[in-house]
């Protein structure tokens, strides 16, 4: 794994519902890293077409997925290490993402774009997507699951670490850290 000098991207991923926003936010908390939440970086317009029912298309997708890209690649070459809260469905989208190291090889997985999903049951997400719609904390309505649920693809020879979103966020955290930042406590992310 890359150390935190040389700077690397870790994007905690998933369906919404899954705990991305939480997870990322407190693993960027206790490693003193930034945490980049994509959804910030979708366009008006995306996020209007989601609020109404309306799954994205490619064309929606695509320029939010490079944009989210453009940015990685700025704090990968300034030696930080970020946390990105992102759906990343598709292998072609986690593709774009992994384009933000300038050493990426195309076709190969080894990037200093790591991928962590965390995996849950459907009712499990659809619970939580009633609740955070109910509190008006979230713009995706409970009835675009399905479509992310169709759309998610995971292939084991990516090498995406899968954790379980059930268990606490605290003990998802641990986990991550201890993978990927080893039992020591990473002091500073950023330089």
């Amino acid at each position: 794994m890359a150390s935190a000098l040389e700077g690397m991207v870790i994007v905690i991923m998933g369906v919404s519902g899954a705990g991305k926003s939480t997870i990322g936010e407190m693993l960027a908390k206790e490693t003193n890293c930034s945490f980049i939440d994509a959804d910030d970086f979708h366009p008006q317009s995306n996020k209007e077409k989601m609020s109404k029912g309306i799954p994205l298309s490619e064309e929606d997708r695509i320029p939010w997925l490079e944009t989210l890209r453009n940015a990685l690649r700025e704090n990968l070459v300034s030696g930080s290490t970020v946390i990105l809260g992102c759906s990343a469905l598709q292998k072609r989208y986690r593709d774009i993402l992994r384009s933000a190291d300038p050493n990426y090889e195309p076709g190969s997985y080894a990037s200093l774009v790591k991928f962590v999903l965390l995996d849950a049951k459907a009712h499990v997400l659809a619970a939580r997507l009633e609740k955070r719609v109910a509190e008006g904390k979230h713009f995706m309505p409970p009835e675009l699951l399905q479509s992310q649920l169709d759309l998610l693809q995971i292939d084991d020879s990516e090498g995406i670490l899968k954790v379980d979103a059930n268990l606490t966020p605290q003990d998802i955290v641990n986990t991550i850290q201890t993978l990927f930042f080893g039992s020591k406590v990473v002091q500073e992310c950023n330089h």
